[in-house]
């Protein structure tokens, strides 16, 4: 059909019934619906807009500016009457709403701006706030309509909503609407990907309508929603029609108990929809997707409507969703929802802070064996969770009205306050630097345990945050203004990476140190909690196979990061996706080697296991000698008690790298890094993206599909071109074995970090052809032969404390500082025989 929509008679029969029928949903409490500036009331959709006038006992303003238009171009506009009066404001002016309903409210303002008089409202710039959270901040409408929606939880008997104009400017609206909604369509939780996890609190959010959209179906109106929601056609956002059909059947569409009800979409956006065009070609492999234009720098909840209009019977249907890049949803089956066809479903997923001005939204086929090819989409919602909305007060224009005196003598007083506490907190600094003897290069010497309650940076979002680090563990703290000299202003020619807590800047300390700068976004509450595990975790251990934190920056509120600076980059860039050159297979395995020691350190260098949660090639950065290190510990969590056997906590980490017994259960160990690290191998082997949508269907999935090749004893056929003829079978199967088993379906069947670390070592002296003896045979009396320095491991004997042995081993190995890294590998190996902890 190529996008072409065709609706037989009797569908357009329901479609017209099921849209009435929605003008008896659901009937709000609170619902005030203001045409600005007009003296009548002017009805709209099916619904009636009161009539503002000066008198009204909800407007206060200085000055009655009604302005109106009869111009031609407004004509052709929805609801026309709505535009062709408006408020003007040229200082501080509110609405005051009574509110019944506690809870969350649709706040729409409706804007189309016209020339009256010596006002060109395409020039007016000012903000808007409710309940003192600024929802549009130096707002500057142009030419055509546009109706700002906004969804906020409103707890006080009132709603106040003020318009400021900016400096030399005014405001203006043309209609507005307050209107109760129910309580279950924002629920309080929502899953997050890259890293997969649960994101907690959305029932707080402010958030605003950026689109919403229907599948397959016709613009829907107000008129025919019960929420009196505007949802758009979808032809505007395909990004290649062709791949798509539309189809509709609204009468298979049944909203069953317990399930999304009319409320959350009405039967013309779940009773269509837009299925992949296959034209019954079995090995169609395609997605079909919709693109849309963003801001950065905010995180966005998406929900996605579904509804299986389109199958047969039960088990038909299975394709994967994607945002972006990452699939969010694999091998989804609709069908088992509710065990029926036709029941409506949607899923909530809160993205990170973006750092693209583009957002995409695929659906396309599955992995499931023998599955036909084929996916839908009924509609879909995105909607902007400006963190910035949260706690700002109004904006405070240039002509503001007069303030009561207890205003301004509060005002007075907290300046005067906070000025006291300044100086004091500067007495206390400059005591400080005199005590700890440092220079003046812009670092302040500071216990990680001191950052929380005696922060001296003003404004601090770690001020109700305290680390619990003891206080030997101490880090640089850097003013911004040396983060700023260490990356010229961060200069976006200097970033070297972006992930979802920011981008990544390579910067110079004025000592010549070289360090890369992580700039957190502010305004991101998950990336607050990232900021504070990092330093945490950081702060308690150094190890050279874990990148080293140099130190922090707090300041205004900022959340930067200064580590060491990895010449080489991540793994992952050496691997795939770059002009860098191919890593040979010694360096693959000095690199995994590497790796290895520093999860293991992580598993049992400490009272209690971290876990990393997050292990992935992108993760594992290269020194100029690509020595290898893992970083980002933002996800990091502390293991069980000695006493557990795992922690309960919420799923977080990468698609594709996941624990599928971790994401099922919810109960994290360290067996869960050590599956990560098992798809980590298989990557570095095949030197292919873990999740590969482009590919065939059995190829999408690097794990499960590298484990088959594996299993068959053909792990040959699939490996890196660049490596072809350069391994050795022993050492190829060695690594093949040791991947697939961290690659257990249960946690209890993987090796430790340990296990894998010492199978490593192993696959390298095999590669190395240093050993002749067979795979299977002992291989610890093995590591014993190859080097003389395991010798000295017998000077640990059961008579001897364990203080004394690790002294004399210590003195054993004391002076052999030119010893090959690959020897020490061989003695660590011997002499700490994990177990895990």
């Amino acid at each position: 059909m190529s996008g072409v929509r065709r609706f037989k008679p009797l569908v357009w029969v329901w479609f017209l019934f099921c849209l009435l029928s929605l003008t008896n949903g659901f009937d709000p409490i609170d619902n005030y619906l203001i045409d600005c500036g007009s003296n009548t009331n002017t009805p709209a959709d099916n619904r009636v807009f009161r009539a503002d006038n000066s008198g009204s006992q909800m407007l206060s303003t200085d000055e009655n500016i009604i302005a109106n238009t009869t111009a031609n171009s407004i004509s052709a506009i929805t609801g026309v009457r709505l535009y062709q009066t408006a408020r003007i404001f040229k200082g501080m002016s509110s609405y005051k709403f009574r509110i019944q309903n506690k809870g969350r409210h649709w706040i729409r303002l409706y804007f189309y701006p016209f020339v009256y008089q010596e006002y060109d409202m395409s020039l007016a710039s000012f903000s808007v706030s409710a309940q003192r959270i600024v929802i549009l901040s130096n707002f500057q409408p142009k030419k055509g309509s546009v109706v700002k929606e906004f969804s906020l939880n409103v707890y006080s008997d009132e709603l106040i909503l003020e318009f400021a104009p900016s400096e030399n400017s005014f405001a203006f609206v043309n209609a507005l609407e307050v209107v109760s909604i129910p309580a279950e369509l924002i629920p309080d939780e929502a899953q997050t990907f890259s890293p997969t996890g649960q994101y907690q609190g959305l029932s707080q959010q402010v958030l605003e309508t950026a689109y919403r959209v229907n599948m397959g179906g016709l613009l829907v109106s107000p008129s025919n929603d019960t929420l009196g929601r505007t949802w758009l056609s979808d032809q505007d956002f395909l990004v290649n029609k062709n791949l798509v059909k539309s189809v509709s059947n609204i009468p298979a569409v049944t909203y069953v108990t317990g399930g999304p009800t009319r409320e959350i979409a009405p039967d013309s956006v779940y009773g269509t929809a837009s299925e992949m065009n296959s034209g019954g070609d079995p090995n169609s492999n395609f997605n079909v997707t919709w693109e849309f234009d963003m801001d950065t720098g905010f995180p966005y909840l998406v929900r996605l409507h579904f509804c299986d209009i389109v199958s047969k019977a039960l088990n038909q249907l299975y394709f994967n969703v994607f945002v972006n890049a990452s699939i969010v949803s694999q091998d989804l089956d609709l069908s088992i929802k509710n065990n029926r066809l036709g029941t409506p479903y949607f899923v909530d997923f809160v993205t990170k802070s973006s750092v693209s001005n583009k957002l995409r939204i695929s659906v396309g086929r599955s992995t499931v064996k023998d599955a036909d090819p084929n996916a839908i989409l009924n509609g879909l919602e995105i909607m902007k969770m400006n963190s910035s909305l949260t706690g700002l007060g109004p904006a405070i224009p240039a002509t503001a009205p007069k303030m009561k005196v207890g205003l301004i003598v509060g005002l007075v007083l907290a300046g005067v306050f906070s000025i006291a506490m300044l100086a004091l907190v500067l007495l206390f600094l400059m005591r400080t630097r005199k005590v700890s003897g440092h220079d003046q290069n812009s670092k302040i010497w500071m216990p990680f345990s001191m950052i929380g309650g005696n922060s001296h940076s003003t404004g601090s979002k770690l001020s109700n945050r305290p680390l619990e680090s003891t206080a030997s563990n101490q880090g640089y703290r850097f003013p911004f203004a040396v983060m700023q000299d260490a990356t010229n202003s961060f200069d976006e020619g200097w970033v070297i990476g972006v992930g979802g807590f920011g981008k990544v800047y390579k910067g110079t300390l004025k000592d010549g140190t070289k360090v890369a700068v992580k700039r957190g976004n502010s305004k991101s509450q998950q990336g607050l909690a990232e900021f504070l595990t990092e330093i945490e975790m950081l702060s308690q251990f150094r190890h050279r196979h874990l990148v080293a934190l140099i130190g922090y920056c707090d300041e205004r509120n900022e959340m930067i990061l200064v580590y060491e600076y990895m010449e080489n980059g991540t793994l992952k860039n050496h691997l795939y996706g770059s002009e860098l050159p191919s890593l040979s297979w010694k360096q693959r395995l000095d690199i995994c080697i590497g790796s290895a020691r520093g999860l293991h350190y992580l598993h049992t260098g400490n009272a209690k296991a971290i876990i990393h949660r997050d292990v992935k090639s992108a993760n594992i950065l290269l020194d100029e000698n690509f020595m290898s290190k893992v970083a980002d510990f933002g996800l990091s969590k502390a293991g069980p008690e000695l006493d557990q056997t795992h922690v309960s906590t919420a799923v977080k980490g990468s698609f594709g790298y996941l624990d599928p017994e971790y994401f099922r259960r919810q109960q994290l160990t360290e067996k869960s890094d050590v599956y990560s690290f098992g798809v980590v191998l298989f990557e570095v082997l095949c030197a292919r993206p873990v999740i590969d949508p482009s590919l065939p269907r059995e190829q999408v999935n690097l794990a499960e599909w590298a484990t088959k090749w594996q299993t068959s004893g053909q792990l040959d056929q699939i490996i890196d071109p660049n490596l072809a003829g350069k391994i050795r079978a022993d050492s190829l199967r060695k690594f093949g074995e040791t991947a697939e088993k961290c690659l257990a379906e249960y946690g209890v069947d993987r090796p430790t970090m340990g296990d894998v670390l010492w199978n490593l070592e192993y696959v390298l002296q095999l590669q190395d052809a240093m050993v002749s003896h067979d795979p299977d045979e002992d291989s610890i009396n093995r590591i014993g032969e190859l080097s003389p320095l395991v010798h000295n491991v017998n000077l640990m004997d059961s008579n001897t404390s364990i203080t004394d042995q690790h002294q004399r081993f210590a003195n054993s190995i004391d002076g052999l500082d030119d010893v090959s890294e690959s020897s020490m590998s061989q003695v660590f190996s011997q002499i700490v025989k994990s177990e895990g902890r």
